[in-house]
């Protein structure tokens, strides 16, 4: 293996991006969440002896590879990639539940989970609460994913990703400070206790300031160009430079990124990013965070395998038991407080606390000789596992049983509704058809014809009053509509200026304007 052959490097990546690509085409295709096929493929090609793509798993495993591809390639990507797409109005409305869960059950989760090691599995005070800050960073791709094909509530979606995006920068501060400084401030007392304070509160409000610096700097810069490619550019140079630059001040990169990526997202696009531009770099990023996820998921089912279980399983079942009572006391008593917020979004938000690739990462990162390490890798490994393979798997039956998803009562009368005009105007086409090509005479066919016109227009009676009931029913159907009428115009704006009918200066013109009102629709 040549560590510097960077041409088999190329090769080994380019590899793992099919690889990836196809595993998630399939997902995709079957409904199935991607991040959990992913995760179950890498896996067995991490046990299996498949001679093609040894090499592959070699390069992949190696600790310091892994590490550098997920926390400095990837991370900021996806966090920068979330946090662009949120608005301020979103994340005001439902401040409470996000900012409860993102630090009150962070902490207690952290708490709970490092006196639970001490107790039950015997871990050293550094060890046990690594290990909890490993596991207080939740990864809800796949639930997020499974939400959108159902069609959960918004509100719902943006509290569990708006506690995601926060939590992950306070379980990086908890993991530093428990890998190399919670010994030092426990053997100072009282004063370590207000240090640790200090050094928690420090990095956080260095991670602000750097990236809403950066965030207000660049959202500055948009104003001068109306070039979406530039812009783009810019978003990246942004969420990687507020990461790069807010670890290299000692303080929190996950945090300086999410902040940057706020203020552009918002600030930046209110003024000076053309409706236009920010829809090319959403869909830039959505592609960019498509790629990451898949990668990453694949990459933790090659790493999962490495891990020696052998005469440790009693150990991994107290680990995950420890993880899911910490997490369900932490949710539920964070949640307590918060009027009006529904039982079952609380179950779904406990079980949905999925664990991944930024717990893996972390434990990677630990050096050689610390206390402990082996059976660290060994349950953070063991719980990501269960974490993605059975509450992953599981979380759509409960959001069923939870009736989460269940559509209402006036939807379901509309469905009903649609599929009955489908099939009358189907049954319609089809005797106009028989007729044609048998012979059928008029009065026959006519007869029918005439049943199924009555049948049809009583039915269109029974929409029009659905719609006086239901307004959004109707402007969810005039949404989709003048979607699919724009699309056809840009396509038709596509072929003049192909046919050299128009100038591609008129041509572009006329799309920005489509584009305009495309995204008014979303």
């Amino acid at each position: 293996m040549q560590d510097l052959d960077l041409h088999y490097t190329f090769e080994i990546g380019l590899i793992l991006i099919m690889l990836a690509a196809g595993v998630t085409a399939i997902a995709k295709k079957f409904k199935k969440p991607y991040p959990i096929a992913l995760v179950i493929v890498g896996a067995l090609i991490g046990l299996f002896n498949i001679p093609v793509l040894e090499p592959l798993k070699l390069f992949i495993t190696k600790g310091e590879i892994f590490n550098f591809v997920v926390i400095t390639l990837f991370l900021p990507a996806l966090l920068g990639e979330a946090a662009f797409k949120l608005s301020f109005s979103h994340l005001k409305k439902n401040k409470r539940p996000i900012i409860t869960l993102a630090f009150g059950a962070t902490l207690i989760s952290y708490i709970v989970t490092g006196f639970l090691c001490l107790w039950l599995l015997n871990f050293s005070i550094p060890a046990a609460f690594v290990f909890a800050a490993l596991m207080s960073a939740t990864d809800p791709v796949s639930v997020l994913s499974m939400f959108k094909s159902l069609g959960v509530n918004k509100k719902l979606a943006i509290v569990v990703e708006g506690e995601s995006l926060f939590n992950d920068g306070l379980a990086v501060v908890f993991f530093k400070i428990s890998a190399f400084s919670l010994l030092t401030y426990i053997g100072l007392g009282i004063q370590g206790a207000g240090l640790g304070v200090w050094e928690f509160i420090k990095v956080i409000s260095l991670g602000v300031i750097v990236g809403g610096a950066l965030g207000y700097g660049f959202s500055i810069l948009t104003k001068y160009f109306d070039d979406y490619p530039l812009e783009i550019i810019f978003s990246l140079i942004l969420f990687y430079s507020a990461f790069l630059l807010g670890e290299s001040v000692h303080a929190s990169g996950v945090i300086a990124v999410v902040t940057a990526a706020l203020v552009l997202g918002n600030y930046g696009a209110k003024i000076g990013m053309s409706p236009t531009t920010k829809l090319n770099i959403n869909n830039f990023w959505e592609v960019t965070a498509l790629l990451a996820n898949s990668l990453v998921f694949l990459m933790v089912g090659l790493e999962i395998t490495r891990i020696n279980v052998a005469e440790k399983w009693t150990l991994i079942f107290l680990a995950n038991v420890i993880v899911l009572v910490s997490r369900s006391l932490a949710v539920y008593i964070s949640l307590f407080f918060i009027k009006n917020f529904p039982a079952s979004w609380k179950h779904i938000i406990n079980w949905g606390g999925l664990k991944g690739s930024l717990s893996i990462a972390l434990a990677l990162s630990l050096p050689r000789d610390f206390v402990g390490r082996e059976d660290i890798l060994i349950v953070a490994f063991s719980v990501v596992l269960f974490s993605l393979l059975v509450q992953g798997l599981s979380i759509k039956p409960l959001l069923s049983l939870l009736g989460v998803n269940r559509k209402t009562e006036s939807y379901k009368e509309y469905e009903e509704l649609i599929a009955r005009s489908h099939r009358l105007e189907s049954a319609i086409e089809e005797v106009h058809k028989v007729k044609k090509n048998l012979f059928i005479s008029e009065p026959v066919s006519q007869e029918l014809i005439g049943q199924y016109q009555r049948e049809l227009a009583e039915l269109q009676d029974a929409m029009l009053l659905l719609y006086e009931k239901h307004p959004n029913l109707k402007a969810q159907q005039q949404i989709i509509l003048k979607k699919h009428s724009l699309y056809a115009q840009h396509d038709a704006i596509e072929t003049l200026a192909k046919e050299e009918i128009i100038s591609n200066e008129t041509a572009d013109k006329e799309q920005e304007l489509i584009t305009n009102q495309l995204v008014k629709l979303e």
